[in-house]
Order: C-alpha cells, then sequence, then structure tokens
C-alpha cells in the first residue's frame, strides 16, 4: 500500500490533469448535448413529415448505436477520408451527436405529457410556431425534464472514462497509466472507482437540489 500511494503522489500532477479533463469534457458535452437536444426536440414538433421523419431516424440512430463506436467513427474512421481530427474534438463532437439525441428524447416525453390545450391557446391568439415553442413549450419541457437531464449529466461523466481510448489524456487515463507502470490493477482501478462515485455524488446532490428548485406544485420529482 506504501507503494501505491507513493505512485499516487508521483503521479499526482498528470491525474489533477486529467481530472480537469475529464471535468472539461463533462462541461462541455453537458451544454452543447442540452443546446443540440433543444434543437432535435424542435424539429420533432416540425410542419413537414420528410423533417420529423429524419430527426426521428437521427434520434434512433444514436440511441440505438453504442457511443464508442461514433467515436472510433470519427477518431479512427475519418482519417481514411482524410480528415483527422484531436481527441478532444472528437470526444466533444461524438458525445454531443450521441447526448443530443437522449435530450432529445427527454424533451419529446416531456411534451407528450403537456395540456394541448394551452397551446392550441396560443395559437388561436396568434402566436408562431417559434413563439408557441420558445414561450410556452419550451419553459415546460425543461421543467418536466430536470430529473432525466440532470441524470443525464451524471452518464456523461462516468462515460468520459471511455475517451481514453481515443488518446484523450483524461483521468482514467491517467489511472491506467499508473496501472501499467506498477501493475497494482485493483487498487488502482478500486481509487477510480471512489473518485468517480464522489464525483457523481456530488453532481447528485447539486442534481436534487436543482429539482427541488424548479419542482411544480402539487408534484414530487
Amino acid at each position: 500500500m506504501d507503494a501505491f500511494i507513493k505512485d499516487l503522489i508521483a503521479y499526482w500532477p498528470q491525474i489533477l490533469a486529467g481530472l480537469k479533463n475529464t471535468a472539461l469534457l463533462m462541461v462541455i458535452m453537458s451544454v452543447t448535448g442540452l443546446s443540440g437536444g433543444i434543437g432535435i426536440f424542435y424539429l420533432t414538433l416540425s410542419k413537414h413529415k420528410i423533417v420529423r421523419t429524419w430527426t426521428e431516424a437521427y434520434i434512433s440512430f444514436f440511441i440505438g448505436t453504442p457511443l464508442l463506436v461514433h467515436l472510433f467513427l470519427l477518431y479512427y474512421g475519418l482519417p481514411e477520408l482524410g480528415i483527422s481530427l484531436s481527441s478532444l474534438t472528437v470526444a466533444v463532437v461524438g458525445f454531443t451527436l450521441n447526448v443530443s439525441a437522449y435530450n432529445a428524447r427527454y424533451l419529446t416525453t416531456a411534451y407528450n405529457g403537456l395540456d394541448k390545450t394551452e397551446l392550441e391557446a396560443a395559437r388561436a391568439q396568434g402566436f408562431t410556431q417559434t413563439e408557441t415553442f420558445r414561450l410556452i413549450i419550451l419553459p415546460q419541457v425543461l421543467r418536466l425534464s430536470v430529473p432525466s437531464l440532470t441524470n443525464q449529466v451524471i452518464q456523461n461523466l462516468k462515460d468520459t472514462s471511455v475517451a481514453f481510448l481515443i488518446q484523450f489524456p483524461d483521468f482514467f487515463a491517467q489511472m491506467q497509466e499508473i496501472a501499467s507502470v506498477n501493475f497494482q490493477f485493483f487498487k488502482v482501478y478500486m481509487t477510480a472507482g471512489l473518485v468517480y462515485l464522489a464525483l457523481v455524488s456530488i453532481i447528485v446532490l447539486a442534481a436534487r437540489r436543482l429539482e427541488k428548485h424548479v419542482a411544480l406544485p402539487g408534484f414530487q420529482t
């Protein structure tokens, strides 16, 4: 154990840098994934059937296929077409495409639970489709989707651990390097798991406070 602790201390600068990269990737993908999810959700409400069809196909594709496949296609597949991207760019793009699909599905589910008479009243008052979406639909579905969206943020944090497979120097990549040097795999991976658990616990606490803050009167979240 003493030797293991010494290894952690020796690698602490790399571990800290990895933690920063993990947090950076999680924040970026959570923000871009939410923005993308809102945009895709808006397209699911289009009056044009072909737009709705292609949007549903997009959601089904990214929900139905492994995230790792998307990352490998971008990082290892695109160079065959003459397109080379950094590991950070691939991670951001790959995760954003994936997370956007999930968030769009959460928002769609919340939309299906809205009182449609309110939307009909807005149209009767002369609201355009964009105004109805921005002023009536979006605020309500975001509020109703808070539990799902915050759970997605937690999932985003855990999913960052696969980014090391495309050479992204995240926290897990640094722990993997330690394991490859000292061969104390159990201790290294157990430590990594505890760190992820601590980070997830912080997000859960913040998420629960947010859920209570935005909870609709009379509803339990």
